[in-house]
């Protein structure tokens, strides 16, 4: 089953005072995302992203082309309760608290009375706001406020949401309880669809992704199918090793030294680096890590932006 699904999706804008011209933001976009997957919507500024989104959630409409939600056309005012939104840039009543807004947002819903705080509660601590929940929004920081939206955005317990770029000004640990939460979301079932600049999270997290440049869709697939993750080599990190201990594995290795006695080497796929390992541990090295020198999903998105 097809939670979201886009058939030669177009918007063009005019732009211009005096002589307007179209501009199109989005250019014949076809796409399906299937029921319960996380799906990435990835590409650089401006590719196209937010408009999709926009579209998606009526705020504003197509140029030419649909779309399907849920099974059901766009505009279907029933599917509406199914779906969280969480905007780029979202904006909240700032003399509201974190609770305030959440419970205000749950009665919108239609939620029962006796449920809105204890549905508001418990999404704020998935999210990770603890005591700060009974402070005015407008003292929050930028990721703070980002958290409470994605609460926001779950408050209905939806079968899809649309999340544009969730990881926007979280720090380390906010990153990790999204990503977190995603895993969470798609194990009961719903379906993930959220654009990033953060290609990484995209990587760990989506089963497929679809590249977006210059509003026309660049790539999309299974990220096995699109990246095909195959080592072309090794890179191996040592410390408490001498200079001249490098300088003596000869000049066929391409080295950098990171600081006092650490080093990074690139070492190829064959012979195996079990030996070479071995001979600088015996000679007193650290070994810090050793991993397969692979593509990535930044090296392929790179890749289709330049292209």
């Amino acid at each position: 089953m097809r939670a979201l699904a886009t058939h030669d999706l177009t918007k063009d804008y005019a732009v211009g005072f005096w002589r307007a011209r179209q501009f199109r933001a989005l250019d014949g976009l076809s796409l399906d995302v299937e029921a319960g997957e996380i799906f990435g919507f990835l590409g650089p500024n401006g590719a196209g992203k937010t408009t999709t989104m926009k579209l998606l959630m009526q705020l504003v409409f197509p140029s030419s082309g649909g779309a399907e939600i849920l099974g059901r056309p766009l505009g279907d005012v029933s599917v509406k309760r199914r779906i969280g939104y969480l905007p780029e840039n979202p904006y909240f009543y700032d003399y509201l608290t974190a609770e305030e807004l959440l419970t205000y947002f749950a009665e919108l819903l239609g939620i029962r009375s006796a449920d809105r705080r204890a549905r508001a509660s418990r999404l704020l601590d998935e999210v990770g706001i603890g005591a700060e929940r009974r402070m005015q929004l407008r003292k929050f920081s930028k990721g703070m406020l980002q958290r409470v939206g994605i609460a926001q955005a779950l408050l209905n317990e939806p079968d899809l949401v649309i999340f544009d770029e969730p990881m926007s000004g979280l720090d380390p640990l906010g990153r990790r309880d999204v990503r977190s939460l995603i895993l969470r979301l798609r194990d009961r079932g719903c379906t993930v669809f959220f654009s990033s600049h953060v290609l990484s999270d995209a990587e760990a997290l989506c089963s497929r992704v679809a590249i977006l440049v210059k509003g026309r869709l660049r790539a999309a697939g299974r990220l096995t199918d699109l990246v095909p993750f195959r080592a072309s080599g090794w890179e191996l990190v040592v410390a408490g090793v001498s200079d001249a201990a490098i300088a003596a594995l000869g000049s066929g290795l391409h080295t950098v030294r990171i600081g006092e006695g650490r080093y990074t080497l690139e070492l190829p796929l064959d012979p195996p680096p079990e030996r070479l390992v071995a001979e600088l541990t015996d000679g007193g090295a650290n070994l810090v890590s050793l991993n397969p020198i692979r593509q990535t999903l930044e090296d392929f998105f790179v890749e289709q932006v330049s292209s």
